[in-house]
């Protein structure tokens, strides 16, 4: 386990890097706090505003009245409904969506804005992740692996003798860069022409997504305005699987690097300890070594 030499003695950097931890999410909490409290209390004042005008417009109707009202399209909401449109919107259960849901429940994304309403598809549901979740395991580790057979043959041959620290550097960069192109810079452009997003809204829907973060504030193919391609959905959960392979890589890669990063600032031997031991040896003699046989 790496160490951390201070003053001739040796402490563990695990708790240093639980209290690094324990920083970075209280870092996070002041940061968002400072940057949507006020944004979240402009937006309810400006809904309760917008429900005045409404009642005021509507004298026939009281407030308790527009408060059921509300609760039923939240109800629709939760249910996955979308209160725009009319009856005539696309289901969210044909095969496309249902195939894009299933992906959802064996990544472990899950946006929260879909989810099943009768018992036997939510008890169908947890039988299926018990299972679906270990096999996008095993199936994204052997995605895992290829890649990285091919960032291990991309990195023996970059070490090849006569090979410069530009082409090493090179070589290495190319590689990210394809996958940053396929993953995180072109799918964005897509999903801004089709749902109508900007290229920021986009950005941020494919890495909250690959990242199985999933917050479900943006999910593709929800728009009752728009009229999508049958395969859409079932084409975005598949770019979503090899983008999660993908990610992951790419994450597992940084954190080694971090972590020999660590390794390389704090397990420093103390130079006048080795020294002292160095002489020390030298002055004893040497002990006769006794051999057991096993």
């Amino acid at each position: 386990m790496p160490l951390l030499t201070i003053h001739n003695r040796q402490i563990s950097w695990t708790p240093l890097l639980v209290l690094g931890y324990l920083f970075y999410l209280l870092l996070g909490a002041m940061v968002f706090q400072l940057l949507e409290k006020q944004a979240e209390t402009h937006f309810r004042d400006q809904f309760q505003l917008e429900k005045l005008k409404f009642l005021q417009n509507y004298t026939c109707l009281d407030r308790q009245a527009l408060e059921q009202f509300v609760q039923v399209l939240m109800e629709a909401w939760e249910k996955g409904v979308n209160p725009e449109g009319n009856s005539t919107n696309p289901s969210n259960w044909d095969f496309s969506n249902s195939f894009f849901f299933a992906g959802t429940v064996v990544t472990t994304i899950g946006y929260g804005n879909l989810s099943p309403s009768t018992v036997a598809g939510q008890i169908f549901c947890v039988f299926y992740a018990l299972f679906g979740v270990p096999l996008n395991l095993a199936f994204l580790n052997q995605l895992g692996k290829g890649l990285n057979a091919h960032l291990i043959t991309l990195e023996r041959w970059v070490q090849k003798p006569g090979r410069t620290q530009v082409v090493q550097t090179l070589a290495v960069a190319i590689f990210l860069t394809t996958g940053t192109l396929l993953f995180l810079v072109f799918p964005p452009l897509v999903f801004s022409y089709v749902e109508g997003w900007s290229y920021g809204e986009g950005f941020y829907f494919t890495f909250i997504t690959l990242s199985t973060i999933g917050f479900g504030d943006y999910v593709v193919g929800t728009n009752p305005n728009k009229h999508y391609i049958p395969v859409y959905r079932s084409l975005t959960a598949i770019w979503i699987v090899f983008g999660l392979a993908w990610l992951a890589l790419v994450f597992n890669v940084g954190a080694d690097l971090m972590e020999k990063f660590l390794q390389l600032k704090w397990h420093k031997p103390d130079l006048s300890l080795a020294e002292g031991a160095a002489a020390k040896l030298e002055d004893e003699p040497e002990q006769p070594r006794i051999h057991i046989p096993s």
